[in-house]
């Protein structure tokens, strides 16, 4: 159940990632291919460690880069059976490539086992993709060598209390009610703000959309500048503004002026605070908020929070 599996995230923080099949020698380049659920950890890695030389690549095939060889490919599939993962298996084992794979199990382990390529095998507790970033973030913190890391986010174990974070969660769902939510932050955030989108799509069943400082200040935000002709157009949305006292100064000075052209337009604004005792607290915490704010927003529109049927429905379609 999904209830459990936000309440039980920070345990996902215990998990000792294994790479089997051999070991990997380093690579400090890498291509980190995966959709959905599975590409998300490896989104947050930026936000850890935004000079991070990673490509993520979420379609078919591989990236057209001309450094392929001088990277490691990392196939992450949550559930190991993702055809778009699967295709980018197959075109980098063609080119003869580095390659490990991580997956619960599914068709990817078995190539793996089968190739004899290094894989990690992540615990398959049952919870939905989107819902085991602790484990796919340790798994790819493992295979780039990032020991340091896989340290410090062992401690949210301890450290990260989800249910402390489930009354402010529902709180803030009640105010969503009836409402589109828009995310705002910087740059460095963007993962984040995108994690948290991917939660009201799948959790809540709503609509949400994000976008990014300096850039929205030059194209979105005049869409909201409504006149009597278009304010229906503007009514059903919500502004969450990330406020992270570590952005640029100007991005910050950007998000204020932004919030009072709204406020002024009469558009609904919410401040979300990003903050902890280090970046990796930051993060998790945040999406913990998110995962509450979007269960409660699906008990409020008598949806089910865990499956997503209309993927399930399509992914039937296209066979």
């Amino acid at each position: 159940m999904i209830y459990d599996a936000i309440r039980n995230f920070n345990q996902q923080f215990e998990y000792e990632p294994k790479i089997e099949n051999g070991a990997l020698p380093p690579f400090s380049k890498f291509v980190v291919v995966g959709m959905g659920g599975s590409h998300l950890a490896a989104d947050l890695l930026k936000a850890w460690k935004p000079n991070l030389d990673a490509i993520i690549h979420c379609d078919y095939g591989l990236p057209a880069i001309s450094d392929l060889k001088d990277r490691l490919i990392i196939v992450n599939s949550y559930s190991g059976n993702t055809e778009e993962v699967i295709d980018a298996f197959g075109a980098a084992r063609k080119k003869n490539l580095s390659l490990v794979t991580i997956s619960i199990g599914g068709k990817l382990l078995e190539l793996a086992q089968k190739n004899n390529i290094p894989y990690i095998q992540m615990p398959d507790i049952g919870i939905q993709p989107r819902s085991a970033l602790g484990f796919n973030f340790r798994a790819l913190l493992k295979i780039m060598g990032e020991e340091d890391a896989l340290a410090e986010t062992k401690n949210l174990a301890a450290d990260l209390k989800p249910a402390g974070f489930e009354q402010k969660g529902k709180a803030l769902a009640e105010k969503l009610k009836g409402f589109v939510p828009v995310i705002y932050t910087s740059g460095r955030n963007a993962s984040i703000a995108y994690n948290w989108k991917v939660k009201f799509n799948e959790t809540g069943k709503i609509p949400a959309f994000y976008n990014v400082f300096p850039e929205l200040n030059h194209n979105e935000m005049t869409g909201f500048d409504a006149a009597d002709s278009t304010k229906n157009l503007s009514k059903n949305f919500y502004f969450l503004f990330f406020k992270d006292k570590e952005d640029e100064p100007r991005i910050i000075k950007r998000m204020e002026m932004t919030k009072k052209l709204y406020q002024d337009r009469g558009l609904p604004i919410e401040t979300i605070e990003l903050e902890g005792k280090n970046i990796f607290y930051k993060i998790f915490a945040s999406l913990v908020l998110a995962d509450w704010i979007s269960y409660y927003l699906a008990q409020i529109y008598g949806v089910e929070a865990e499956q997503v049927p209309m993927v399930e429905e399509f992914k039937k379609m296209i066979v």
